[in-house]
C-alpha cells in the first residue's frame, strides 16, 4: 500500500506534458497516483519569421518579461539559436516557476514577485514603474491577456510581443480516463489555466463532464475558480501558487474527509 497524506489516490494532472513532471513526482511523493492527461499541447509558432526578426533586433529593447515556463524554455532556446542574449537587457518572470526556468539557463538577476505572482503582481514592483521612453519585450504565446502590455504602454512604455509558441487543445481519447473515473479511481483534478479548463471540458465529453463537475479541482488563481464555477464544478480549491502550495493544499483538503 502506498503511503502519505495521499495515499492510494487518483489525482489527475491536465499540465502540459514537458511541465507536468515535477507536479507529478510531488503527488507520488505523497502516496497517490498521478495520472498524467495534457489539455495543452505546446507547439512552434505559426509567425516564426516575425519571431526571427523581432530577436535579430533584440538590442534595443531594455526589459524583456516572460509570462510562463514554456515562454522561458522556448524563447530562450530560440535567441540562443541564433545570437547571444544582449547583455544589458534586463529579464523579468511572471512568477518563480518562470524565473527558475531563466536562471536554469543562465539568465541572473530576474526581476519577480516575491509569493503569490502574477502579471498584476510584476506590474507592482519598482523595476516597472517608470518606463517612460523605454522598450519592452514580452516573450509569451500566441494569443492571451492584453492586460500587461496595456498597464506597461500606460507607464510610457514601447512595447512589443516575441509569440515564441502557439497552444493547442490535444486530439486524445479519454476513454481510458473516463473508465476509471467511472470506477472511482480518479478522486482530484489539478488544472493550471483557464484555457486547460475549457479544453478538458471539451475532451471530456458529456459524460466526463458530469464526472469533472463531481470532483474536486485544484486550481491556482481565483481567475481559473471563477471559470470552473461558471462550468457549474461543485468543489474548487485555490491553492495559489507552486507545486509545493498545491500538493499540500491537496493533502490538507483530503485529511478533513
Amino acid at each position: 500500500m502506498s503511503e502519505g497524506p495521499l495515499a492510494g489516490r487518483g489525482i489527475v494532472v491536465t499540465r502540459p506534458r514537458e511541465h507536468a513532471l515535477a507536479l507529478a513526482e510531488r503527488i507520488r511523493a505523497a502516496g497517490a497516483d498521478p495520472i498524467l492527461f495534457p489539455t495543452i499541447e505546446i507547439l512552434p509558432p505559426e509567425n516564426a519569421a516575425t519571431l526571427s526578426s523581432l530577436i535579430a533586433r533584440l538590442d534595443g529593447f531594455q526589459l524583456a518579461i516572460f509570462v510562463s515556463p514554456s515562454a522561458a524554455m522556448r524563447g530562450h532556446a530560440m535567441v540562443i539559436a541564433s545570437r547571444s542574449w544582449p547583455k544589458g537587457l534586463r529579464v523579468a518572470a511572471v512568477g518563480n516557476g518562470t524565473a527558475t526556468a531563466l536562471e536554469e539557463r543562465g539568465l541572473h538577476a530576474v526581476i519577480a514577485p516575491a509569493g503569490e505572482a502574477d502579471s498584476e503582481a510584476l506590474a507592482e514592483l519598482p523595476e516597472l514603474q517608470d518606463l517612460q521612453g523605454r522598450s519592452v519585450v514580452i516573450f509569451r504565446g500566441q494569443g492571451g491577456r492584453e492586460w500587461l502590455r496595456t498597464r506597461l504602454e500606460a507607464r510610457g512604455a514601447r512595447v512589443e510581443y516575441a509569440e515564441c509558441y502557439r497552444r493547442a487543445r490535444p486530439d486524445a481519447d479519454p476513454g481510458a480516463l473516463l473508465a476509471r473515473w467511472q470506477s472511482g479511481g480518479i478522486e482530484a483534478v489539478s488544472i493550471t489555466s483557464a484555457e486547460g479548463l475549457a479544453n478538458f471540458f471539451e475532451m471530456l465529453g458529456p459524460t466526463g463532464r458530469g464526472y469533472l463537475r463531481a470532483t474536486p479541482v485544484f486550481v491556482p488563481h481565483p481567475r481559473i475558480a471563477l471559470a470552473a464555477r461558471k462550468l457549474d464544478v461543485r468543489e474548487i480549491v485555490v491553492t495559489g501558487l507552486g507545486d509545493i502550495r498545491t500538493v499540500a493544499e491537496m493533502a490538507a483538503f483530503f485529511a478533513k474527509v
